[in-house]
């Protein structure tokens, strides 16, 4: 069964297809929700509203890549969760700043995709959610541009800003574990 064909079945309240796109995007979403910066405990119930909304809204999609408008629901969960939890988390961060802990790397490979993600967490709102979007989910810059609705000339500038910003702050923090590890 083609994508197409399981949407039109899931508009038809077909259980089973909605179950195939859980299953087909789940991943998807999981890693985009942490690396926008919801925190491990929290992916879950990001992935949860996600889907929700999806299946609330289903009737809503008629044309376009299906996987587009599934970034862009999972962008406007993952940003409601931040709004909803802004007081909760600028006391973890103090917690954090306090007792630091060592970075979860279930999503990780190498320590280096570590550290790159701490810096990705750094860089502004703005710049980080087109280098997600484009380097780690392979969207193109048209689809970004539909995603977080703005122009692609917009874009191509802030994955530009994005990218010499984030070399920047890779590189100072490789020279600061460098220096710690000497």
């Amino acid at each position: 069964m083609d994508e197409e064909e399981i949407i039109s079945r899931v508009k038809g309240d077909d259980e089973h297809a909605f179950a195939q796109l859980v299953d087909e995007y789940k991943p998807v979403i999981e890693r985009f929700a942490f690396q926008f910066g919801i925190d491990f405990g929290s992916v879950a119930d990001v992935v949860q509203e996600t889907f929700i909304k999806i299946h609330r809204h289903i009737h809503r999609f008629k044309k376009g890549k299906f996987s587009t408008w599934v970034y862009k629901i999972t962008l406007n969960v993952a940003r409601d969760h931040h709004r909803k939890n802004k007081r909760q988390q600028r006391l973890w961060e103090r917690v954090k700043k306090n007792y630091p802990q060592k970075t979860s790397t279930t999503f990780f490979e190498k320590a280096e995709h570590v550290r790159l993600h701490e810096c990705l967490q750094q860089l502004d709102e703005k710049y980080k959610t087109p280098l997600i979007l484009y380097y780690f989910h392979d969207q193109s810059y048209e689809d970004i541009a539909f995603i977080l609705k703005i122009k692609l000339s917009v874009v191509k500038t802030r994955l530009h800003r994005g990218k010499g910003q984030l070399r920047h702050l890779y590189t100072d923090l490789n020279g600061e574990v460098e220096s710690h590890g000497q």
